[in-house]
């Protein structure tokens, strides 16, 4: 009998892996929008790196460590990414272990500590706030602010930290419950836009996302909204 109960640590083990990496198998992939704004021109470059990728555009000064949100291949994003990049932000776009913030929550660290920049700026989608958010909460003296797309801080973030939220009229995903509750933890000043007919998952290209609401714009507007409210936030 004791023999069989050893036997089963080891196929348990081996059931809860297979289980993971089914679950994390499953995501949201890139779409052909996404695969075009990785392509360099004249004003932007785009650079496959160790962390994900890298948007350098004519900004020499701010920069924004950027968290994807849950499930989602991280090149979804390079629209957002790509007009940041043209605005006067450049952005480095983390690729999370198993597409997942919670693996990587401290990705920021060697980005932010290069020096690189005079103003850095951390944030994420959905899941990515949070986690991005996390960070910002333990090392708010290294950065200028903290944007969060569909996301919510669950950790206490200094009240001199600029703090931008931003969502969709139409978003499904997002807890709304949760989001309002944890406003607390950020400053009373922290600036909040709600795009009309914006939902959760234009805020990346990546396709529908199951229980998200139907959008009432186009998912270009919606990321030319959210640009231009970080951009507007860090004075671009």
């Amino acid at each position: 009998m004791k023999k069989r109960r050893i036997w089963l640590i080891p196929l348990a083990v081996v059931i809860l892996a297979a289980a993971f990496l089914l679950y994390t198998g499953v995501y949201y992939h890139a779409d052909g929008t996404a695969e075009a704004a990785l392509i360099s021109d004249g004003s932007v470059q785009v650079a496959r790196t160790g962390y994900g990728w890298f948007f350098d555009g004519p900004s020499e000064e701010s920069a924004l460590v950027f968290y994807p949100g849950a499930k989602v291949e991280e090149r979804a994003y390079a629209p957002l990414c790509r007009r940041l990049a043209q605005a006067g932000m450049d952005v480095y776009l983390v690729r999370m272990p198993f597409r997942l913030a919670f693996f990587g929550a401290n990705r920021a660290e060697k980005l932010v500590g290069s020096g690189a920049y005079e103003r850095w700026y951390v944030g994420g989608h959905s899941l990515g706030g949070v986690f991005a958010a996390s960070w910002a909460a333990k090392h708010g003296d290294e950065i200028d602010g903290l944007v969060l797309l569909a996301s919510y801080s669950a950790a206490k973030v200094d009240d001199g930290l600029q703090t931008l939220l931003v969502c969709g009229s139409e978003d499904g995903v997002l807890n709304m419950e949760r989001y309002r509750e944890s406003r607390k933890n950020l400053p009373a000043d922290a600036s909040e836009l709600v795009i009309e007919g914006g939902n959760h998952a234009q805020f990346g290209s990546y396709g529908e996302q199951k229980g998200d609401g139907q959008a009432a714009i186009p998912a270009e507007r919606q990321l030319e909204e959210t640009a231009a409210a970080i951009m507007a936030m860090t004075g671009g």
